[in-house]
C-alpha cells in the first residue's frame, strides 16, 4: 500500500494511486468479488478496498510485492488447504505480484464468505 497518501473515498480513487499493472489487478480483482457477491457494498475501511454484506466480506490491498487479502478463511478445510501456500504470518493472505494472480480461488473465497454471513445473519433473525 502507497506510504503518505491521503485515505481515499472510494475504490475507483484507491486504485487510482497505483501503478498501470497493479491497477489492471485490483481491478481485476474487484469484478471477480463484484461477481462473487453482486449485491455487496463497496467502501474503504483501514484505507483499503472492502465490500460487505451482512458483515464485512473481503478486504484488499496492493503493496510494494503483494496484494493482501483479509479476514483469514476459516469453515472450509478444501478451501483452506488451496489458500496455505498464500498464507502470511496472521492468517491474511499474500498474492505475490510476480505470479498469476488466482482469481478463480479469491472468487471461492468471497463465496465462502458471503455464505458465512448470510448464514450468520440468518441466525440472528431465528434468534430475535
Amino acid at each position: 500500500m502507497a506510504t503518505g497518501r491521503a485515505t481515499p473515498k472510494s475504490i475507483d480513487e484507491y486504485i487510482a494511486g497505483f501503478p498501470d499493472d497493479v491497477q489492471n489487478i485490483l481491478e481485476k480483482i474487484r469484478e471477480t468479488i463484484r461477481r462473487a457477491a453482486p449485491d455487496a457494498e463497496e467502501f474503504i475501511s483501514y484505507q483499503m478496498p472492502a465490500f460487505r454484506l451482512h458483515g464485512v466480506l473481503v478486504y484488499f490491498a496492493a503493496f510494494k510485492k503483494h496484494i493482501g487479502m483479509y479476514p483469514p478463511i476459516k469453515g472450509d478445510a478444501r478451501l483452506m488447504k488451496a489458500v496455505a501456500p498464500y498464507a502470511g504470518e496472521k492468517g491474511n493472505l499474500q498474492f505475490p505480484l510476480d505470479r498469476e494472480m488466482p482469481f478463480e480461488l479469491i472468487e471461492r473465497m468471497v463465496k465462502l464468505r458471503l455464505k458465512q454471513n448470510l448464514a450468520k445473519a440468518a441466525a440472528k433473525g431465528k434468534s430475535k
